[in-house]
């Protein structure tokens, strides 16, 4: 159905009971999850298809989204993630030659609940005041106290396993002319940009879910494991904290990214804790202590790790220059670095996509050793 000329009201509530009224998006309906924003002026495509972001509502900062509509080998995933959307200024028409359909298509197609004619600088500064909280996206119920009462029902995000939930069911293979390293990946809501950044240089890629045990994994043969970014409380992931526990006594090279930062967190001995805003957007200021040299970093989480929890063998190298949380490890007894940030970008810059190469040199040298053992 065509809804280009239509305003059919919505309704936006948080939790502790603050109402925003707007126009719906994508499908009538209801949705619920934690609501949480993002500052990035370009990517909503990336960011939507992002598994990071399930069970996230995602408030825009930019005030106009869908304007260069979508183009289909762009998503990062096999379909929409996001809980839900609030923007301020949505276009149902596209100016982009090379996009293969709206955005409001691509909504209805994924049966995405959004709003949109919010006031998001209104929105964002009462998020950043009060913090981290559940929300819901409605354009057929508009009983305040009935939404407020099922939004008591909906979980913290603090204490949410849901790797498992976006993880393919099955391994998949991304095959690779000439290889180079074999690489296993342990999908815990991986983005296809980081599959490319390894295959651009040189790796054939075998994608395990998120279950799988070290002994699976290990049959493959891999020269290295990348443990990847998703969503959820890393706390509650302990198949995969078990899973690099044992990777890492076999040292055998391992790179892990945002989530997989945090799992080798805990696997290593240290601790991770629920952030009261989060980083999310395509500009966040980061300082690689060991180089010295700053980057500009694509980012996407809700937790972080807790400094004061890290042993001895952990340390930190890189650290955001914001608010001075721990950006990235490596451990000084085991082959394995990790970064809380995203060096594959997607959106954002490519500050940080040497860290694919120091990983492919981390291979490289661990290779060497066994040749020469």
């Amino acid at each position: 159905m065509d809804r280009s000329n239509q305003k059919i009201p919505a309704i936006l509530m948080l939790e502790d009971g603050k109402v925003f009224h707007g126009f719906s998006i994508g499908k009538q309906g209801t949705s619920f999850g934690e609501i949480c924003f993002n500052t990035g002026m370009t990517g909503y495509q990336e960011i939507f298809t992002d598994p990071s972001y399930f069970g996230q509502i995602v408030v825009t900062t930019h005030v106009h989204i869908g304007n260069y509509g979508v183009k289909h080998i762009e998503n990062e995933s096999e379909s929409i993630k996001i809980a839900g959307l609030v923007c301020k200024n949505f276009s149902n028409y596209y100016s982009r030659p090379a996009a293969d359909e709206s955005l409001a298509a691509f909504f209805q197609a994924n049966s995405l609940v959004g709003i949109s004619g919010v006031d998001t600088r209104a929105l964002v500064r009462y998020i950043r005041n009060k913090g981290a909280m559940n929300a819901v996206i409605s354009s057929e119920l508009f009983d305040e106290k009935e939404l407020q009462s099922r939004l008591k029902d909906i979980p913290s995000m603090q204490g949410l396993e849901l790797s498992s939930k976006v993880s393919r069911k099955a391994a998949q293979l991304y095959e690779q002319a000439n290889v180079q390293f074999k690489v296993a990946l342990l999908d815990l809501g991986v983005k296809e940009q980081i599959i490319r950044c390894l295959q651009e240089r040189g790796c054939e890629v075998k994608v395990f879910p998120a279950m799988s045990s070290f002994v699976e994994m290990m049959e493959y043969a891999p020269d290295g494991f990348m443990i990847s970014n998703g969503p959820g409380d890393p706390e509650t992931t302990s198949y995969a904290m078990d899973t690099v526990k044992k990777i890492l006594d076999a040292e055998v090279p391992l790179f892990g990214i945002c989530l997989g930062h945090q799992i080798l967190t805990w696997a290593a001995g240290g601790k991770t804790f629920k952030m009261f805003n989060g980083h999310r957007g395509i500009n966040h200021p980061i300082i690689n202590i060991q180089s010295g040299k700053g980057e500009i970093t694509s980012q996407n989480h809700g937790f972080a790790v807790d400094k004061d929890s890290l042993p001895e063998t952990v340390e930190v190298t890189h650290v955001h220059l914001n608010d001075q949380t721990i950006a990235g490890i490596r451990l000084k007894n085991k082959p394995a670095f990790s970064v809380q940030y995203h060096p594959e970008a997607a959106p954002g810059p490519n500050d940080a996509r040497y860290l694919f190469d120091q990983f492919i040199e981390m291979m490289q040298k661990a290779g060497k050793e066994i040749t020469n053992a």
